[in-house]
């Protein structure tokens, strides 16, 4: 069983800049906020022991493969 690594905000912009996803510091702050329904576009969330944002990794990379498996999907022919 592969054990989860967490990472936190900046190393998942960091992550995602090795992905060719350039984010500013606002953006990916603001992936991670809640909206007016408690939900975030990512799934960040805190950590109980230090209080800071946290993301599996795998997790956030799997989200932009299915995204661009679903816009391979979707192209016209």
């Amino acid at each position: 069983m592969k054990l989860p690594c967490y990472i936190g905000l900046d190393e998942a912009r960091s992550l995602l800049a090795e992905m060719g996803v350039e984010l500013s510091d606002r953006q990916i702050k603001r992936a991670a906020e809640t909206d007016i329904h408690g939900r975030r576009k990512l799934p960040f969330f805190v950590d109980p022991i230090d209080g800071r944002l946290k993301i599996e990794k795998g997790t956030l990379v799997d989200i932009y493969r299915e995204a661009q498996i679903n816009a391979e999907k979707n192209i016209k022919e």
